[in-house]
This record gives structure tokens, C-alpha cells and sequence, in this order.
């Protein structure tokens, strides 16, 4: 679209306020790219674990704001992300709802449009990803979808820019419609059984003799009853209670009448509607198998999809581990130059301090940018190419026997590269359940600072083979706790539902926004902790008080782990940055380290390095996500994990090396 337009300098000082909304994998996300460019902020709704994205757009002399809903199928209970979207519309009063389309699969995302509307609020309908439509020999009659639904209907071609000028142009219509016409919108395309009309026009009636005001409309609230939603009962309960008692007996008409649930009956209409307009508005011509279909029959193969899934998730690893040592190596011999990042051990209170807390940037430096930044870009590849749903779909099965599911594998993955944006990602998991279960998971996920403490100690002073073993029996390890885990927070572990979006090729400036939004959150919260941690830990060790913790720890690292005196400090100084076991280790006996360690050590500390506390930035990060209490939990346990595993092949290797 043309760049006319200009941020302004607030984004709440705005003339109209736009919310995107529309199921996931529709473009939702490319449209406000596209829209806000660099002016767009990421952060969490308030009081939610759901990621919030806002923007600013300058439009034919009017500021814009722009807010992007989470990709949702309904407005229903079952996720977070349903109930952050639909109490911004009812609460904020957006000015337009722009609703996208995926153009190829118009009755499934009508199925959302037609709740939209049932919430009578001032739309505009974006049918995106006419391109792929006319792939798969879909034509749209978008002058005759827009008198059956009595809203304005703008195609689109998102990736490429196509109609979103002509797109804003409608809304900024819109938008000045509503701002001079204050009547309530009322959509008569939705119209659903003579049984059902009838008793949500009584009950909107039974709530205007309570002169009821509650924010949402009361055609959706009367709906909302009858399909038994337990927040807007909730809700109206507070002030209401005979509305309650009032829909509960005309649900109960609706189930005498169809013999079945009235929220499976009013959802039943909806599909039928849907079904219906579709029908109506789309021509479908001669379907040929494209690429994409072909390439979808080898990824979901019984057989093929495993080797598929396993090699992309391979191929992401191998990627960020080689690119990721390679930046690692250089961004540390520039920092280097201006400082060595060894810890400093003597000296004043002030130099060490600066030590310490210039360790800890430099730690975040060759932390984020050389594994996490390739990791983040081959993932948005990956993810927004269609490929990471796939594979998703390959491992539902595996995923369930620790009680998550195939959805579960994104951010189990995103943990052998950072612990910390891992932990962050489980928001796209369903339930509070899975997302500790998750949790719980990734933090025995060996990342990259651990798999440098694998390679540094094990592969180089023992074997490759003994390396290669230790990442074995990480994940037997993960196994094993992910079953405890699940014994101890029983429950029913949702069911895979996600959008198998047609496979294309990702627009760069889409993966490069969404790389940088990632990451700039992660630098926010690591950054500090990093800093001020480091600073802290070196202070302590030079006050002697990590020596007198190292004496007290003792029997723990030499009588049961069979380790040297020494080794305690190093594992109080590798809670801060996992790398300092091995900086420390080098500052105490040089660089040969076989010197001081024998084979057997070495692969015990090893294994209690590799499972223990990830870093203080994962505590921090389980403290944001799930509070002190889980995080206690998480934090005790690969503690009790680490040091039992550890004490045990203290005791059994000298009979096999």
C-alpha cells in the first residue's frame, strides 16, 4: 500500500482505534506488519499470559491505532485468547473490527464471522489470501458475500501488499459512519431457527425491562445464555440473577425441542449459516493438486511424516548450534578486546563489581544474539511457512504420553536454544496445566550454555560418544519427569486443534519483525538479571562467603557426587550463567583440565551441570509466568534431580570406564 503514512507520536492519542481479528493463519499477523511497520509494540494483556501486539499507523490525516487479536475459532471459554479478544471488543469499544478471511476456507472462517456480528459491532471484512483461493480453483463473488452479510467486503493479498490501501480506506469509512451515527448496528443477515429467534428476542426483551448495560450487546449475551457460558453467567449473575433463572428455562426448551445440548444447537446453526452464505458467494472450478498438497501428503505420512518432522527439527538445532558457535566465538573475542570476561577473583570492590556486571552483558550478548536471533529467524521460517504445524501434528501421539500435546513440541524445541524465550512461548498452549507441564519439561532441556558444558567437559576430555550419550539420557530424563509430572497435576490433556494453513513461502520482513519482537522482549527481562547476577555472585565469592557455602556443600559434591572441594562454587557460580562452571573451572587449574578432574568427574559434572537450575534468568522467567510458588517447585526438583543422577553414576561409573 502507499507509504503516506506516518506514525503518531502516541499511540493512544488516536482518531480511531482498529482491532484485526479472525481465526489463526489467515494473515492477520502480515496485515499489521504491513500496516504499523516499526511502530508497533509487543507486550502481555494486562493481568494475562497472552501476548498483546499494538501499532500505530498514520492514514489520510488520521492516527490510527491498531490492535492485533490472538487468532481465535470462537468466542467460547476454552482459551485465554478467546476471552482476551472478546472482552477488548466489549470493553475498549473498538471504533472497527476488521474481521481477515482466509479466502480458501471461507465457510470455516464464517463460522467466526457470524459471532463477530453477533456481538453488533462495526465491522469491515478483509478476505485475505486470495491468491491461494484461486490456487485451489476458488472464485469469490465478493459483491454478493457482502449484500448477504451487509458489511463491506475488501479482497486481499496480504504477503504482497494487494488491497490494503482500498482495505483502510473502508474502515476509516466505517469508522467516520459510526462516529456521526450513534444507533446501535443490527445485522439481519443473522437469523438462525424460528425456535431459537424466538427466545433470544425474549430474553434481549427480559433484559431491557432491567434496563441491563453491561458492555456487550444483549442479542450475544442472550446467546452467550443460552449456550450456558459460564463467565457472562458469571457476569450477569452479580446484578441479575432472574435473567439467569429466566434463559436457563428457555435452554432447557431448546434441548426438549432438538434433544441435545443448546450450545451444540445454536453452533449447529451457525455452520449452517455459514455453509449457507459461503455457498452462495463461491464458485469452485477446476481443482488441480498443487505443490503445496503434494509436499502435504509426504510432511502427514504415516511413515514419511516422521522422518520429515524429525529431520526439520534436526535441521533448526543444527542451525542454531553451528551458526550459533560461530557468532558466539566471534562476539566473544570482540568483547574480549575490550575486557577479559574471565571472573576476576581479587582486587577492589568496584573493579569487581564492573567485572561481574560487564560479564553478565557479555553473557547476554553471546547468549541472545548468536543462538537465540537464528534460532528466532528459521523458527518465524518455519512456523509461518506452515511446516512447524505439521510437525506438531506428527508428535501429538508422543507428546500425550506426558500429558501434553503435539503444540507442546514448539516451545520444547525453542528450550535447547534458550530456556528463557521457551518458558515465554507455552502461552500458546491452551490451559495453565500444560503450560507448567511444558515448563516443567523445557528446564531439563539441555540449552546452549548446557550443551557448552557438555561439549567443554565430556566430548573433549572423554568422548564424543560419551557427549552424545549424556544427550540420551537427557531425554530419557525428560521423559521420565514429564510421566512424574503428570501423575502429580492429573487432568485431561486438550485435544490437538490447530489450522493446517495452506505451505508457503514467508514474506523476510514478516520473519525479521516477529524475530525482533521475540527477541527485544527477552533482552528486557535477561539483560538485567544478567547484570545485576553476575555482579552479585562475584562480589560473594570475593567476601568468602561462596567459600564457606562450598565447605557447608561439601558433603554433597565430594562425599556423593565424588567431585572435588572446589566444585560447589562452580555450581553456585554456573546458577548465574552455566558457562562460568567452566570459566571458573579454567581460572582455578588452567586449561588442561584433565589435571584436575578424572574421566568419571567430568561426566558428573557434567550431568548435574546439564540438569540443575538452568540460570537465574529461567527462575525469573518461571516467577513471571507462574509466580514464586511453581517456580519454587520447578527450581527444587531439577535440583533434587540433578544431584540424585549425578550421586548415582558417581557410584556406578568407575565400573564402567
Amino acid at each position: 500500500m502507499d507509504n503516506e503514512e506516518k506514525p503518531s507520536n502516541n499511540v493512544h492519542e488516536s482518531d480511531f482505534t482498529i482491532a484485526l481479528a479472525g481465526n489463526a493463519n489467515v494473515g492477520k499477523s502480515v496485515i499489521f506488519n504491513h500496516l504499523t511497520g516499526s511502530q508497533q509494540t509487543v507486550g502481555n494483556w494486562p493481568g494475562k499470559t497472552v501476548e498483546r501486539a499494538e501499532g500505530k499507523l498514520r492514514f489520510e490525516d488520521h492516527d490510527l491505532h491498531i490492535i492485533d487479536l490472538p487468532g481465535i475459532y470462537s468466542f467460547s471459554t476454552f482459551s485465554m485468547e478467546e476471552i482476551v479478544s472478546r472482552e477488548y471488543i466489549a470493553e475498549e469499544n473498538p471504533d472497527v473490527v476488521i474481521n481477515v478471511i482466509d479466502a480458501s476456507v471461507l465457510e470455516r472462517n464464517l463460522f467466526f464471522t457470524i459471532q463477530l456480528m453477533e456481538m453488533e459491532i462495526p465491522m469491515v471484512i478483509c478476505i485475505n489470501q486470495m491468491d491461494i483461493a484461486k490456487q485451489k480453483g476458488i472464485v469469490i463473488d465478493t459483491k454478493k458475500l457482502e449484500k448477504a452479510l451487509g458489511i463491506p467486503i475488501v479482497p486481499t493479498v496480504a504477503i504482497r501488499g494487494e488491497g490494503l490501501k482500498k482495505l483502510m480506506e473502508k474502515t476509516l469509512e466505517m469508522g467516520k459512519n459510526q462516529e456521526n451515527n450513534k444507533n446501535p448496528i443490527k445485522y439481519t443477515a443473522i437469523e438462525y431457527g424460528s425456535e431459537i429467534e424466538k427466545r433470544i428476542k425474549s430474553i434481549e426483551k427480559f433484559m431491557a425491562s432491567k434496563n441491563m448495560n453491561l458492555g456487550y450487546s444483549h442479542k450475544w449475551m442472550a446467546i452467550k445464555l443460552l449456550e450456558n457460558d459460564p463467565e457472562i453467567k458469571k457476569l450477569i449473575h452479580e446484578e441479575y440473577p432472574e435473567v439467569i433463572q429466566y434463559s436457563y428455562q428457555l435452554a432447557l426448551e431448546i434441548e426438549e425441542i432438538h434433544q441435545e445440548p443448546a450450545f451444540a444447537v445454536i453452533a449447529s446453526e451457525r455452520y449452517t449459516l455459514a455453509s449457507r452464505i459461503a455457498a452462495g458467494a463461491q464458485l469452485h472450478t477446476d481443482i488441480k493438486i498443487t505443490l503445496s498438497e503434494k509436499l502435504d501428503n509426504v510432511l502427514t505420512h504415516p511413515f514419511l511424516g516422521y522422518i520429515t518432522s524429525a529431520t526439520i527439527i534436526l535441521g533448526l538445532l543444527l542451525w542454531t548450534f553451528l551458526i550459533g558457535d560461530f557468532l558466539s566465538g566471534i562476539l566473544t573475542n570482540i568483547l574480549g578486546f575490550f575486557q577479559p570476561t574471565d571472573p576476576l577473583l581479587s582486587g577492589s570492590i568496584i573493579t569487581i563489581l564492573w567485572n561481574g556486571a560487564f560479564g553478565g552483558f557479555v553473557a547476554c550478548v553471546t547468549l541472545i544474539i548468536p543462538f537465540v536471533v537464528p534460532f528466532y529467524i528459521l523458527l518465524s521460517y518455519i512456523e509461518n511457512s506452515g511446516l512447524l504445524t505439521r510437525v506438531a501434528f506428527m508428535m501429538d501421539s508422543f507428546m500425550h504420553k506426558i500429558g501434553l500435546h503435539g503444540k507442546a513440541l514448539i516451545p520444547l524445541i525453542l528450550g535447547y536454544g534458550c530456556s528463557v524465550p521457551a518458558i515465554d512461548s507455552t502461552r500458546i498452549l491452551e490451559s495453565r496445566r500444560e503450560r507448567i507441564l511444558a515448563a516443567f519439561a523445557i528446564t531439563f532441556a539441555p540449552c546452549s550454555a548446557r550443551t557448552i558444558i557438555i561439549l567443554s567437559l565430556v566430548a573433549i576430555f572423554v568422548s564424543i560418544w560419551w557427549a552424545l550419550a549424556l544427550y540420551v539420557l537427557d531425554l530419557v530424563i525428560i521423559f521420565i519427569m514429564g510421566k512424574l509430572a503428570l501423575k502429580a497435576m492429573p487432568g485431561e490433556s486438550t485435544s490437538l486443534i490447530m489450522e493446517m494453513h495452506s505451505l508457503r513461502l514467508p514474506e523476510a520482513s514478516s520473519v525479521l519483525k516477529q524475530t525482533w519482537n521475540r527477541t527485544k522482549s527477552l533482552i528486557y527481562l535477561v539483560l538485567p538479571i544478567f547484570i545485576a547476577g553476575g555482579a552479585i555472585i562475584q562480589v560473594l565469592y570475593v567476601l568468602g562467603v561462596l567459600n564457606y557455602i562450598g565447605i557447608l556443600l561439601t558433603p554433597l559434591t565430594v562425599y556423593w557426587l565424588g567431585l572435588p572441594a572446589f566444585a560447589g562454587v562452580l555450581l553456585l557460580l554456573g546458577i548465574v550463567r552455566k558457562e562460568f562452571i567452566i570459566l571458573t573451572l579454567v581460572s582455578f587449574v588452567g586449561t588442561d583440565l584433565s589435571k584436575a578432574l578424572t574421566p568419571e568427574q567430568f561426566i558428573v559434572l557434567a550431568i548435574v551441570g546439564m540438569l540443575y537450575i538452568p540460570c537465574l534468568s529461567t527462575v525469573g522467567i518461571l516467577v513471571k509466568e507462574f509466580g514464586a510458588k511453581v517456580a519454587s517447585i520447578i527450581t527444587a526438583t531439577n535440583l533434587a534431580t540433578a544431584f540424585l543422577v549425578g550421586g548415582i553414576f558417581a557410584y556406578i561409573l568407575p565400573f564402567i570406564l
